[in-house]
């Protein structure tokens, strides 16, 4: 069973219907049992940074969190929950991330015409291939919706980037923990590919 941790922030039923879409058992859930119990677990989520560390804290989920990555369970962060594994973000000033990994959380620059928040579809180069685009071929098209975007102190981790007004660190693995700034959930073939992927890791098969 994959756990979606449920903290009010939107997104979290069009996760679970991929997974479910997949064969994939799969629990909303904001129960630390449900979650600590779990084959996997992914925080995906749309919305503030700010607001969403106060939900996190609210709902006790933030221990949780840490508890579920030092126990080395599969751990996937999606838009907003890719975010908020990081230190900081200047959406938020003075509000602290889950400091899961290093990095920042910046504004995607004004240049060039850019529409922000960048809605929409963006391809992806590999610095490295990551185990969440094994068997993708080429660069997949994904899709966006966000107006920041991480700048990862470690380049080491970075497994996918994309352009968008700058240069995009769109996906990170290191060691339990994955993350993708785009929705997996709504990037078609691709995207389905992602996830099955990631449920292929929580059964011990990646």
């Amino acid at each position: 069973m994959i756990a979606i941790i449920d903290y009010d922030a939107g997104n979290i039923k069009s996760v679970e219907k991929a997974l479910l879409h997949l064969g994939q058992e799969a629990a909303v859930t904001r129960d630390a049992e449900a979650i600590l119990g779990a084959d996997g677990v992914i925080l995906p989520g749309v919305g503030a940074f700010g607001d969403a560390m106060e939900k996190l804290q609210a709902y006790g989920l933030v221990d949780v969190i840490h508890r579920c990555v030092e126990s080395g369970k599969p751990f996937l962060g999606i838009c907003l929950g890719l975010q908020l594994l990081f230190d900081s973000s200047e959406e938020s000033p003075g509000a602290e991330g889950l400091h899961v990994l290093e990095g920042r959380i910046l504004r995607i620059p004004a240049s060039g015409g850019l529409k922000i928040p960048h809605i929409g579809w963006n391809n992806l180069s590999f610095p490295r291939k990551g185990r969440l685009f094994e068997g993708l071929e080429g660069n997949p098209y994904v899709y966006f919706v966000h107006s920041y975007y991480l700048q990862a102190a470690d380049e080491g981790i970075v497994t996918a980037c994309t352009e968008y007004g700058t240069h995009i660190h769109a996906s990170v693995e290191k060691g339990n923990v994955f993350a993708c700034q785009f929705h997996p959930e709504k990037s078609s073939g691709a995207g389905m590919g992602i996830l099955r992927n990631f449920c292929g890791i929580c059964m011990g098969e990646g």
